[in-house]
């Protein structure tokens, strides 16, 4: 183990910051809620998927890259999905279907995350694969008096479980349903919620021992994280907005299923996700996918690199609300800019930073104490070393852009046309160009022709 400080981490279930103790330091293992593949992925998506993967990088550290195990999983069943696939292949069996609706959200949120710096988790279990493992887990709960059949579904019973609600902190007479499949009157208790519903005729179902249907939401990390990490493991985390009642209802599952005292250990939750100032929705016309803000104009008028995506991330605590603008990741483009190319090698991360992460994935201060790093590492050798190390952990190494013949022509002739921009006085283009190139690693230097007087542009690589 590594002599990085105490881990500190602030647990929801507590409502305490607390030294970790992992179950096992062999096998710390951990489970993050993962994307519903029906869409491409927006931008609050993107933020426990950075929260979590910095923290998966501060655990390999510590404990060993062989000694952790990250899942997070695929939903893919989904009332959307399976009536699209239904509709859109109706011959193939439902599995099959529901992978050819969802094949292509799922292959671009994995390209977008490896565009944000972010390591694969070990385990990525689609929900439609462990369908077996969910109605395991109901006959248990049915079984042992904690869920019952009426009305063709199988429910929750939430007065069965004594201490329900102690996640959310909710009074139980105040519970919801909170299940994606509205229930009726048929319900014992108004906070019972669904674990298996029928289908019709016409309806997309699989076979199960109430009959032909889909499984609720909640069971579905239940199933998966009792298949990858166990009864009990380490952290559990997602955004605020899961802790009711998806959080709370899968504590409520797994517990009663399997007779523990709790699921996870620590539950661990990153803040709301605003843009420009506001809650972002459709209706307000402020809705950004990652695909977007990496690859078109629509945000800001220019394309973002993933790293600054992911460093203007790293610049609020993951568990304060975060207001994502364009001034954020201009900030956070000008910072990256100064900061040196480099490798990472064997140095040791700086003990600055590691004490900042320790202390509840303190990003900020960590991506304080990186940057003076960073300025000390122009003029360094050993301290570019671990200015390396160090960003490396983060997943924020800057990498050097490999400069060939093509390359070189593209970057001269984005230069010319800003050249060309700037002689007609069109400067929104021109910075446009040139903070494109700044983000890729390209510094621009203005001057004047010694002979005619017009402006040239020279440029290198800086990192």
């Amino acid at each position: 183990m590594d002599a990085t400080p105490e881990l500190k981490l602030y647990n929801t279930l507590t409502r305490e910051k607390s030294v970790f103790s992992p179950i096992d330091p062999n096998n710390v293992r951990m489970y993050v809620c993962g994307p519903t593949v029906y869409d491409f992925a927006h931008i609050g998506n993107a933020r426990p998927v950075i929260v979590f993967d910095v923290l998966f990088r501060l655990l390999r550290h510590v404990y060993g890259e062989d000694h952790v195990t990250y899942a997070r999983n695929i939903t893919d069943v989904d009332d959307k999905i399976n009536a699209r696939a239904l509709r859109d292949h109706p011959g193939l069996p439902l599995n099959d279907a529901i992978r050819a609706v969802t094949e292509k959200t799922e292959t671009q949120f994995h390209a977008d995350v490896a565009d944000l710096g972010c390591l694969e988790p070990d385990f990525e279990p689609r929900a439609t694969d462990n369908i077996v493992e969910m109605t395991e887990i109901i006959e248990k709960l049915i079984g042992n008096g904690h869920a019952y059949v009426a009305s063709g579904e199988v429910l929750f019973d939430t007065k069965s479980m004594a201490d329900y609600g102690q996640l959310s902190k909710r009074p139980l007479d105040e519970q919801q349903a909170g299940a994606r499949i509205a229930v009726d009157a048929h319900k014992k208790n108004p906070g019972d919620f669904v674990l298996w519903k029928l289908s019709s005729h016409n309806e997309p179902g699989w076979d199960s021992p109430w009959g032909r249907g889909r499984p609720g939401w909640h069971i579905e990390c239940s199933a998966m994280s009792k298949r990858y990490l166990g009864d009990v493991f380490d952290i559990h985390g997602g955004g605020l907005d899961l802790i009711f009642p998806h959080h709370e209802n899968e504590i409520a599952q797994s517990r009663c299923a399997h007779g523990t005292e709790v699921m996870a250990n620590v539950w661990m939750h990153n803040g709301f996700l605003q843009v420009e100032g506001r809650k972002m929705s459709k209706s307000e016309g402020n809705f950004v996918t990652i695909h977007e803000l990496l690859h078109t104009e629509t945000f800001g008028g220019r394309k973002w690199p993933g790293e600054v995506l992911r460093l203007a991330m790293l610049m609020t605590h993951y568990r304060e609300p975060i207001d994502f603008s364009i001034k954020r990741l201009e900030e956070a483009e000008r910072l990256l800019a100064k900061w040196p190319a480099a490798e990472a090698g064997d140095a040791a991360p700086d003990e600055t930073v590691l004490n900042a992460l320790s202390d509840d994935l303190n990003t900020v201060a960590a991506v304080q104490a990186l940057h003076a790093l960073a300025q000390a590492a122009h003029a360094d050798p050993t301290a570019r070393a671990v200015f390396a190390a160090t960003a490396d952990l983060l997943g924020l190494l800057p990498k050097k852009m490999e400069i060939d013949e093509a390359v070189a022509s593209a970057v001269d002739a984005l230069v010319a046309m800003r050249l060309e921009m700037l002689k007609a006085k069109n400067f929104t283009e021109a910075d446009k160009i040139r903070n494109e190139l700044t983000a890729k690693g390209i510094q621009l230097k203005d001057g004047k022709d010694a002979v005619t007087g017009e402006r040239v542009t020279t440029w290198e690589v800086k990192r």
